[in-house]
Formats: C-alpha cells, sequence, structure tokens
C-alpha cells in the first residue's frame, strides 16, 4: 500500500491499458480508505468506488492534451 500509483500518460507510459487504469483506481481507494480488502459490509461501497475512478481516470486520460506529441 506504500508504492506510488504510476502515471499513465505520455510520454510515462505509452501503452495504457484498461487493467493499468483499473489497478490505479484499486490503488487510490485501498490507500485513502485505509482497507486492502474491505469487510463484507464495505465491500459494494468499496467496489464502487473503484468502479467510479476508473471512469473518472480513463475520461482524464482521454482528455489530456499532451504537447509536443
Amino acid at each position: 500500500m506504500c508504492r506510488s500509483i504510476k502515471t499513465l500518460r505520455p510520454p510515462y507510459a505509452e501503452q495504457v491499458s484498461d487493467a493499468d487504469v483499473r489497478a490505479a483506481a484499486l490503488q487510490y481507494v485501498r490507500k485513502i480508505s485505509g482497507f486492502r480488502a474491505p469487510a463484507a459490509h464495505n465491500a459494494e461501497s468499496f467496489e464502487q468506488a473503484v468502479d467510479e475512478i476508473e471512469r473518472a481516470t480513463a475520461k482524464l486520460l482521454g482528455s489530456l492534451q499532451v504537447r509536443g506529441r
């Protein structure tokens, strides 16, 4: 849980998969919630947060304009 979330935009990452975006979202939710794996009563909220962050991340990466590229 101490690792940094890697940068997912060019020039730091040329090929970014859906799995990369999902992993970053999961890592973010784990970090801010303090849970590596949530208890059963928190699982739905945890997964919903991961899904929302994954969508927001994909939207952000899709809209960024990187100069010089």
